[in-house]
């Protein structure tokens, strides 16, 4: 059957389960659209190129399919630049499809021309443009295969509006399988051997597929299990907190910015570092100054180990869930290694997790917001984050029952959070999501929840606002102390903005105030199904308190 390339899109889109597309409209894509309008593929229309890019971004994290995007040319795609490197610098499955002027207008600084390649070529995995338009199918299917296969990330492709309106004969291809590397029961008894005679030994868990199914379990869930048998803790790498449940005896923490100061204290002295999934970059390392030296092993699907710094002492390739799938015995691995270890880590987390009032001079106190959040959000919630202190107290305070539940950036992207609560609530109606973002970081996309509102969306969106970019302002009192510079913003009302957005919104101006409103905000999300936003307001003041667990022993 005859069919437009722009249409034989869509139906690879299809034939790979794509369940929705994030698309800003641009006129340079104008077929792809009109494939879409029978299509079964939802298209969800945002306000921001880089919301929409976040929005995939995060149903890739989500479902574990890369997230499709859409943008028009050259201003589009400089705004969705930003979700490209955060998939990069993340290792997340995305296809970001940008319409390009026709071919014979090239190399004529014709209206919004731009080099794709010169762009995208150091960010993404593969940059591709469709030329030939009975290959649209063969090279949608490449994207989503290069994008899943090895490290995970951002694959571009370039699509020429008179392409995509040629006509062709063929149609839509087999989806690519993407190979999962096994570990070898070689390896497998070289690392027993290794656990067995570690006295302190570390699994750090991040990266995302710790939600594909194992026996019939998740990875994560697997891995936990497993750990606690074996007696061996395990830490999870910056905002891959998901990994593992934290009601598992062997949770151990997460490492990165505001870790507790006992764990990173515990991994620097590690005599066994097994890194699955993630390797030991400057964050969880705390800027490449701990854990370098301990005898380490690398679990990465990667060959290469890209993101992984320092000794390793034994490589095996393989995924979180085929990794997990080939553990050796537990006793195999335990030694005569007793629980001590593994029991003093997570009582640690305990204590570090354990909220303690802060006592500011006005405002609200966020630990005992955090901790009144904890209680009343169902244990099955959905965590969105940006970027910036005001995060924290989410990371600090907020378990996660499991794979799955954790959109954050682990580039440090600001804007992040809104557009992925709003795609976390598409993906998972019944399951509430929460954003957990800074006034700064709320007013860089949260225009995208004009998208929850035209898609019966509602997330929960937690603003905390202080008036500045604290985590700038923090910089500068250890460097310039007294000197505060650029750093100070003006808001609005964000309580009555979400209102006229059509949604619920909650003014919190003392902690007494707090818990009210949290149960006003969530009767508004799970029973009216509208968004609903609460206005923290704090001290200017407030810095994330000490990263020592309270109690701890050195």
């Amino acid at each position: 059957m005859r069919t437009s390339a722009g249409h034989l899109i869509v139906r690879q889109l299809e034939a790979h389960g794509v369940q929705r597309v994030y698309s800003l409209p641009g006129e340079s894509f104008l077929d792809v659209l009109d494939g879409l309008h029978d299509s079964p593929i939802t298209t969800v229309v945002a306000r921001h190129e880089g919301g929409a890019g976040f929005m995939a971004l995060a149903e890739a994290r989500l479902t574990g399919i890369p997230g499709i995007a859409m943008v028009t040319r050259g201003p589009g795609a400089a705004n969705a630049m930003i979700s490209v490197h955060t998939a990069w610098q993340d290792a997340t499955p995305l296809v970001l499809f940008v319409g390009l002027i026709p071919v014979a207008d090239r190399g004529r600084d014709s209206f919004q021309e731009f080099s794709l390649d010169g762009w995208f070529g150091t960010t993404a995995k593969r940059v591709i443009v469709l030329d030939d338009e009975h290959r649209a199918a063969e090279l949608v299917a490449e994207a989503m295969h290069a994008a899943s296969s090895g490290r995970p990330g951002p694959v571009v492709v370039g699509l020429p509006e008179d392409v995509l309106v040629r006509m062709t004969e063929s149609g839509p291809v087999p989806p690519r399988p993407v190979p999962a590397p096994v570990a070898g029961a070689a390896a497998v008894d070289e690392l027993a051997a290794r656990l067995a005679a570690a006295e302190r030994p570390l699994i750090v868990a991040g990266g995302d597929g710790w939600g594909e199914s194992v026996c019939g379990d998740s990875a994560g869930a697997v891995l936990a299990a497993w750990a606690e048998a074996a007696h061996v803790p395990i830490a999870a790498d910056w905002r891959a907190y998901d990994a593992v449940p934290h009601t598992s005896p062997a949770w151990a923490g997460y490492l990165g910015y505001y870790r507790s100061d006992e764990l990173a204290d515990r991994m620097a002295g590690a005599d066994l570092l097994v890194f699955v999934g993630c390797g030991r970059s400057d964050v969880p390392s705390d800027g490449y100054t701990r854990g370098l030296e301990a005898s380490t092993v690398v679990v990465l699907p990667d060959p290469n180990a890209a993101t992984h710094a320092g000794r390793i002492d034994q490589q095996i390739v393989a995924t979180p869930a085929s990794f997990t799938s080939a553990l050796p015995a537990p006793d195999a691995a335990r030694g005569t290694r007793g629980p001590d270890w593994m029991d003093g880590l997570a009582a640690a987390q305990r204590r570090f997790a354990t909220p303690h009032p802060e006592d500011p001079a006005t405002g609200v106190d966020l630990s005992v917001a955090f901790g009144l959040l904890e209680d009343k959000l169902p244990a099955d919630r959905l965590l969105t984050y940006g970027a910036g202190n005001a995060t924290l107290w989410g990371h600090r305070y907020l378990t996660h029952a499991g794979p799955g539940t954790l959109v954050g950036p682990r580039n440090g992207a600001m804007g992040v959070s809104v557009p992925a609560a709003v795609a976390a609530s598409l993906v998972h109606p019944d399951r509430v999501a929460v954003a957990i973002c800074g006034d700064g970081d709320f007013l860089m996309n949260g225009q995208e929840l004009a998208v929850a509102v035209a898609h019966g969306a509602s997330p929960l969106v937690v603003v905390v606002d202080n008036g500045v970019f604290a985590t700038i302002v923090q910089h500068q009192e250890q460097h310039y102390p007294g000197r505060p510079s650029g750093t100070s913003m003006a808001n609005p009302e964000f309580a009555a903005l979400i209102e006229a957005f059509g949604g619920h919104g909650e003014d919190v101006r003392a902690t007494a105030e707090v818990a009210a409103a949290i149960d006003r905000a969530l009767e508004a999300v799970t029973v009216r199904r509208v968004p609903a936003l609460l206005h923290l307001r704090i001290d200017p003041a407030t810095m994330p308190p000490s990263t020592a667990a309270a109690g701890a022993t050195a």
